[in-house]
């Protein structure tokens, strides 16, 4: 079972729709897979149209310590289960602190390592125990980062993190999101990406109207607009990201 973990310390640069997107397209190419919707706002499960563990308070995987087994969900896709967003999460920092708990995802997930090859984390923006455990659990750390210089300053952020916290930096891989090649900006960064990003992925997942309807459709983009340039951009990126997998 392979772990990919899409995260960015900085909110607003495509993280959840690259996650439900990969997770799908997994799916579509016959791996197992199971999208674990780490942020409290729970905007991966309304993408996919389930209900929130945590609108039951007694089937909380964090308050009661729950098996996750009993808490995932089927979506209406073949081989792509849910283990939908929990409200408890997000006190979930307080209760890592006390228990120091850097391995609590690996371990929340070795009763199901047999049933899935692939868990994709769609994780909250924020720098946290939760993060820690996130980078510890994860084979690859997935970057959206928007061609900005504010949204480099995050990234910059990060790779510091990491290395100060012994991690290897090549847990980490940068992609470009949202990106719109009419803006002088982004088009430069495009082009001539900063040293920090030189294994950047080679395909740019663009801004689209196509990618903001899944919200409309409640859907993954490749199910009700195929045909479209971000779709396209999403199954190359799931090419190259899948190929990074298969060597770890």
């Amino acid at each position: 079972m392979k772990i990919l973990a899409i995260y960015n310390l900085k909110g607003g640069v495509g993280k959840t729709a690259a996650a439900v997107n990969l997770a799908y397209l997994a799916s579509l190419a016959g791996q197992r897979t199971l999208l674990w919707d780490l942020d409290p706002q729970g905007a991966a499960s309304w993408y996919l149209q389930t209900g929130n563990a945590g609108d039951t308070p007694d089937k909380s995987l964090w308050k009661n310590g729950s098996d996750v087994a009993g808490l995932i969900q089927s979506t209406a896709y073949d081989k792509l289960q849910l283990l939908p967003s929990d409200l408890h999460s997000r006190h979930l920092d307080v209760w890592l602190r006390k228990e120091d708990g850097h391995e609590v995802l690996r371990e929340k997930l070795k009763p199901v390592a047999t049933q899935f090859d692939l868990v994709v984390l769609d994780c909250p923006p924020s720098l946290s125990h939760l993060a820690d455990s996130v980078f510890t659990a994860a084979d690859l750390v997935l970057v959206p980062t928007v061609p900005t210089h504010l949204s480099l300053r995050a990234l910059k952020s990060l790779i510091d993190y990491l290395k100060e916290q012994g991690y290897t930096r090549s847990l980490l891989k940068p992609f470009y999101s949202m990106a719109d090649r009419r803006r002088l900006l982004h088009r430069m960064l495009i082009e001539q990406p900063p040293k920090m990003m030189k294994d950047i992925c080679a395909t740019v997942i663009p801004y689209s109207s196509a990618v903001e309807r899944m919200g409309e459709h409640r859907a993954p983009l490749e199910t009700y607009e195929a045909y479209s340039y971000a779709a396209e951009a999403y199954r190359e990126l799931w090419k190259e990201v899948n190929a990074v997998l298969k060597r770890r």
